[in-house]
């Protein structure tokens, strides 16, 4: 489980808060031994009058760092809001939601005002938004943001605030944001086993196809509690939660351009044990880098051409070497979406100027049509399940997201990974090899003697009564086993 500490400058700071076992002052925390070696991760709350440079609560947060603590706000942060010059390239993008946002909000009428964040949140709900992106890029307790209108509404500077300033009514505001900021300050403990280590799964209960269905989270959640790990359910709302685990495993389908990959990179950046990793996101999400990546090493792929949308001659080519019927998709479509069927001249023309507007770049595929694609799980370069996928009802792919669906995914059958065919297995870990060490899910076909990697999935799915069917919980344990070994490399590599 993780510790935490909340640091005032004085005691009398906190006079209007319950008392908490976990506050320190600056100067108690100073001066304190760095002689805890329970391997807890320590999370600090600095909540200094100031941070001014070299004062107590630029050191509070310097030795917090040292210390291994994971702190807000950090010494970069502090740096950050030190000048409008580091700072002011971070506000120009949020200043264009400005003028929609207060439109309907009685600030929208005066000329400028100053408003207190506290951890990301505000009682304006139409800056609710801002607020959280604001503390995403400063993460700080509180954070006064000015506001002014000059032809449109901008942020003309932003600062950290001080808890000894709040009015009565900014107290309510400041204690309710950090009651949900740490639950664990006001709530008392629950009597339960101490965990080793606490894993977060980044999920969307609202996915329409998520990597894992809610049966095989309570499945994560049952073995990893036997293993000595605490599995903790968070969403999209909860990126600001994230230093308080070890580990985060994604399990809501990945994207570079949405907030799995900001996950990614955030749980990098604090030193957790991550699965996607940002690099395997990146490399598997894109079928342009996998396509290229397989030619280059030579492995087997159906015959692929990449297609530019400003050499509209790449269609005539890919016509004469492909033939029909030749199959187009877009480099970063999921779950069979963005994956066309073309059988002519003229439906290749329609379908490649519809998928060329969402990229500059498409893939064509020969149309390599078999009953069911093998997936084989591959977990730390070893193989760890193997299912068929068949074909969904009257389609040529898996899922059908068609109106008049037959249905909407076709069958599967699982088995242990040596009844599948060593070929499949063996180009499967070539493949995966060659993008990490973390789980992938590589998808293939197998004609006769020829096999073929289609894609290789950063989040592939573990779904209860599909992917588990032949290991049962073994499945997750080898998974979350995975996580408990890296965090066990990680803690001797720090001497926790």
């Amino acid at each position: 489980m993780s510790k935490l500490y909340i640091i005032v400058e004085r005691k009398e700071d906190w006079a209007s808060y319950y008392p908490s076992e976990d506050l320190l002052t600056a100067q108690e925390y100073l001066e304190s031994p760095n002689d805890d070696d329970t391997g807890k991760r320590v999370q600090v709350i600095n909540l200094c009058r100031n941070y001014k440079y070299l004062g107590h609560g630029y050191y509070c947060s310097l030795l917090a760092e040292a210390r291994g603590h994971k702190v807000i706000p950090s010494v970069r942060t502090i740096s950050e809001l030190a000048r409008k010059s580091l700072y002011g390239l971070a506000l120009e993008d949020l200043d264009r939601t400005l003028d929609k946002a207060l439109a309907a909000h009685p600030y929208g009428s005066t000329d400028g005002f100053t408003l207190t964040l506290y951890f990301g949140r505000t009682d304006i709900e139409p800056l609710q938004d801002l607020a959280r992106q604001l503390f995403e890029a400063f993460p700080c307790p509180m954070l006064l943001v000015e506001f002014r209108k000059a032809r449109g509404w901008h942020i003309e500077g932003i600062k950290p605030g001080n808890i000894h300033k709040l009015r009565e009514e900014q107290e309510d505001l400041f204690a309710a944001a950090l009651d949900s900021f740490s639950r664990q300050i006001w709530r008392k403990p629950r009597l339960r086993k101490q965990f080793r280590y606490d894993l977060a799964i980044l999920h969307d209960p609202d996915e329409a196809f998520p990597p894992s269905d809610a049966k095989a989270l309570k499945a994560f959640i049952r073995v990893g509690r036997s293993l000595g790990i605490d599995v903790d359910l968070i969403e999209k709302k909860d990126y600001s939660r994230l230093a308080e685990y070890d580990a985060l495993f994604i399990r809501e389908t990945t994207r570079v351009d949405n907030h799995t990959y900001r996950f990614a990179k955030k749980a990098e950046s604090e030193g957790l044990v991550v699965m996607d990793d940002p690099v395997s996101i990146l490399r598997c999400t894109n079928k342009v880098y996998l396509a290229d990546l397989l030619r280059s090493h030579k492995l087997g792929m159906p015959a692929t051409e990449i297609l530019y949308r400003d050499n509209p001659q790449d269609l005539e080519r890919v016509e004469r070497s492909l033939g029909f019927p030749l199959v187009l998709k877009i480099p970063d479509g999921s779950f069979s979406r963005g994956v066309i069927k073309v059988e002519n001249r003229e439906a290749l023309q329609v379908a490649a100027a519809e998928l060329f507007e969402r990229s500059v770049l498409i893939l064509a595929q020969e149309f390599f049509y078999t009953e069911y694609d093998w997936r084989i799980g591959v977990l730390n370069q070893k193989p760890i399940f193997a299912c068929q996928y068949f074909m969904s009802k009257g389609h040529w792919q898996i899922y059908d997201h068609s109106p008049d669906a037959q249905e909407l995914s076709g069958d599967f059958r699982t088995m242990a990974v040596h009844e599948a065919p060593r070929k499949v297995v063996d180009l499967a870990l070539k493949t995966a090899n060659l993008i990490g060490d973390g789980l992938y899910g590589v998808d293939l076909k197998q004609g006769g003697d020829r096999v073929v990697v289609i894609e290789v999935n950063d989040n592939p799915n573990i779904d209860s009564g599909v992917e588990d069917v032949f290991l049962g919980d073994d499945l997750y344990k080898l998974i979350l086993e995975e996580f408990v070994r890296r965090l066990e490399v990680k803690r001797r590599g720090h001497g926790w």
